[in-house]
């Protein structure tokens, strides 16, 4: 389980007090809540424009181009 980052000590406060607290702290540090890297799609991948090396003979580069 995770161990909580801020700790009140006294008191009970309010969900909103918390909230300004925790906003408070994240404005002072400067820093934002952690986003998830995107997702790189299969049809980037780098393999697929690189593509099958050219076979030497008539007609291989026009079908190379053109996918046949």
């Amino acid at each position: 389980m995770n161990e909580p980052v801020i700790t009140f000590l006294g008191g009970s406060p309010t969900v909103e007090e918390i909230a300004a607290v925790v906003t408070a702290l994240l404005a002072r540090s400067g820093s934002q809540p952690a986003q998830p890297e995107p997702q790189q799609s299969s049809w980037a991948a780098y393999w697929r424009s690189v593509g099958a090396p050219i076979q030497p003979g008539p007609g291989k580069w026009q079908a190379a181009v053109r996918g046949w």
